[in-house]
């Protein structure tokens, strides 16, 4: 069973204090914070036969069932299955679960995550047991991007921001979950991570720190005429997309606002601030925005799953980039 994360503890107590628990949660917030840890220690606390000091006991028939396999008559996981999305007679088995009887605990439970991938006639045959589900039943939602859901989910549920951890927090926390590495590094994951604790944790299990250093390297010698983009975007095949398009976008900012303001400070984490800085006094702000605008609209087509030809991509906006040195 999940433990409660430490900067958790003031929303838990808020939420199972409540004497009147609402019958959908829609908890909400940045990626790699905890919330569908959250989400399930909440669903089991719910489904516990016997709590304790406003917690699940662990001991109950119904806490030993979810420990044990996870497997559980009365709760009900609704995720994506064989796409990105959560489809319509995914909606219609939960909406056949809702109208059944509890057969262990005093209610019925149904983890959606995340509701964002539910698609529009998904989304739409949920409404109804949003509103008024059958029975005992609670709904709790899990979002990580809450502005793509529909506003008539979201005016079905009671909306709870889940809190993001301070810096201190943060690094206390993977500090123990990442024993071998030191403190620099784990500033360098937690900033790229957007200081989100537990996406760095998974973002260092995919070794980004290796990935990271490979493309600043590649880039420098990119500037340096010591590699080609072609090369250079061959051997980036095994680099999550998304995460080249978010650093790309991120340096790109740090340009502007170094143009802007001359500090330093906006140039982002050590690794790239002579490069950046150095581009900042070569690149005209059009050059900059068109290349932000490409950024996003390609990511945009990452998203949805486009089929793109990953070389050629990568190598068109690195040709982009070197050219941001000759446009002002």
């Amino acid at each position: 069973m999940n433990e409660l994360l430490p900067w958790q503890q003031t929303l838990w107590q808020q939420m199972v204090g409540n004497p009147k628990p609402a019958h959908a949660y829609l908890l909400h917030g940045k990626k790699g914070i905890g919330k569908q840890q959250f989400a399930e220690r909440l669903a089991y606390y719910s489904l516990c036969l016997t709590p304790n000091n406003k917690q699940p006991c662990g001991h109950c028939k119904s806490c030993h069932l979810l420990a044990s396999s996870g497997a559980h008559p009365d709760i009900f996981w609704l995720m994506p299955e064989e796409s990105e999305f959560i489809k319509v007679d995914q909606v219609r088995m939960l909406i056949d679960f809702i109208n059944q009887t509890p057969q262990i605990s005093p209610c019925k439970v149904v983890l959606i995550e995340p509701a964002e991938a539910l698609n529009l006639n998904a989304a739409n045959a949920l409404l109804k047991s949003l509103e008024e589900p059958a029975g005992n039943s609670r709904l709790i939602l899990v979002s990580h991007q809450v502005g793509q859901l529909l506003p008539t989910i979201k005016s079905r549920c009671i909306q709870q921001l889940c809190p993001t951890p301070d810096q201190q927090a943060a690094v206390q926390w993977m500090q123990q979950q990442l024993t071998a590495i030191d403190s620099e590094q784990l500033m360098q994951l937690l900033a790229l991570a957007g200081f989100a604790p537990l996406y760095a944790v998974e973002l260092y299990q995919q070794g980004v720190l290796e990935q990271r250093q490979q493309v600043v390297e590649d880039i420098k010698k990119l500037l340096k005429h010591q590699l080609v983009a072609s090369q250079v975007a061959e051997s980036w095949n095994d680099i999550p997309l998304l995460l080249l398009f978010n650093w790309f976008c991120e340096w790109l900012h740090c340009i502007l606002c170094y143009q802007a303001t001359k500090d330093i400070n906006t140039l982002g984490m050590a690794d790239m601030q002579k490069v950046l800085s150095y581009l900042a006094d070569k690149a005209s702000l059009e050059s900059i925005s068109q290349l932000q605008a490409k950024l996003l609209q390609e990511r945009q087509k990452v998203l949805a799953k486009a089929n793109l030809n990953r070389v050629l991509l990568v190598e068109s906006i690195l040709i982009d980039w070197i050219n941001l040195l000759t446009t002002r």
